[in-house]
Order: structure tokens, then sequence, then C-alpha cells
């Protein structure tokens, strides 16, 4: 009986260590700049905040999505205050852990910065109004 007592009180503790190992250790950590269109806090028992960051890098291109998780409060009333506009995320990818009660992505953002709008380049002449040719040069 003392046996299974010790068995049970090391496999506690090998799970314990493991997911105290798995929240701090970072895969990778980066920066991904888009404007960030959904925001939410989700789940059943484990409350989380999941968002979409949409990143383009040329006007005219597909959108590609960025989904990121958020368990910092502070750091989600941030994001909320800045759906909408073009920010910059600081993530961690988190890898190993095993249930959705952490987050439903890998990517746990754990810092925001509001960025500027974009301008655009060198020859690149907004439209000024629908149908609008985009340069002088194009209209000819």
């Amino acid at each position: 009986m003392k046996g299974f007592l010790i068995g049970i009180v090391v496999l506690v503790a090998l799970v314990a260590g493991y997911f105290a190992i798995v929240t701090k250790w970072s895969y990778s950590t980066g920066e991904r700049a888009g404007w960030v269109q959904k925001f939410s806090n989700k789940g059943w028992l484990c409350k989380t905040w999941e968002g979409e960051l949409a990143l383009v890098s040329l006007p005219g291109t597909s959108v590609e999505k960025f989904l990121f998780t958020v368990r910092d409060e502070s750091v989600a009333e941030k994001i909320n205050k800045v759906v909408g506009q073009r920010v910059s995320l600081h993530y961690e990818e988190k890898v190993g852990l095993p249930t959705t009660c952490f987050g439903e992505t890998r990517y746990y953002v754990t810092d925001v910065s509001a960025m500027g709008e974009v301008t655009p380049g060198h020859g690149v002449v907004p439209p000024t109004s629908p149908g609008a040719p985009a340069s002088a040069a194009s209209a000819r």
C-alpha cells in the first residue's frame, strides 16, 4: 500500500513538473503585424481569449490569418482597445500543452502595440473614388 501511494505522489509530481516546464518554456517567439479582426473570450470551463489577426503583405494579395490566444487579462484589455486597428503582436509559441484549457492555438500573445497607418510606397497612388484610375499613367 505504501509503494502505491509513493507511486501516485511521484506520478502527480511528474505531471505537475511537465506542466510547469511547458507553460514557461517557449518553442519560439516573434512579432506579427496586421489588423485584429476578431477577438472573443471562449471556452466551456477554461475561458481564454482567442483572436484572429489579418496579415496583408501587399495590397491586392489574399489575406492570411494568424490565430492566437491570450491568457493575460491586461493584454486582452489592450487588444480590445485596438480591434480594427493596425497592431504588432508579440507572441510566444508553446508546444506540448495537451488540452484546450490553455488555449485553442499554439501562439500566446504577451504584448501588443498599436502601429500607425500604412502609407503607400513610392509610385503608388491610392484611388480617389471607386473605379478611379490608380495613377495618371494608367489613365492613358
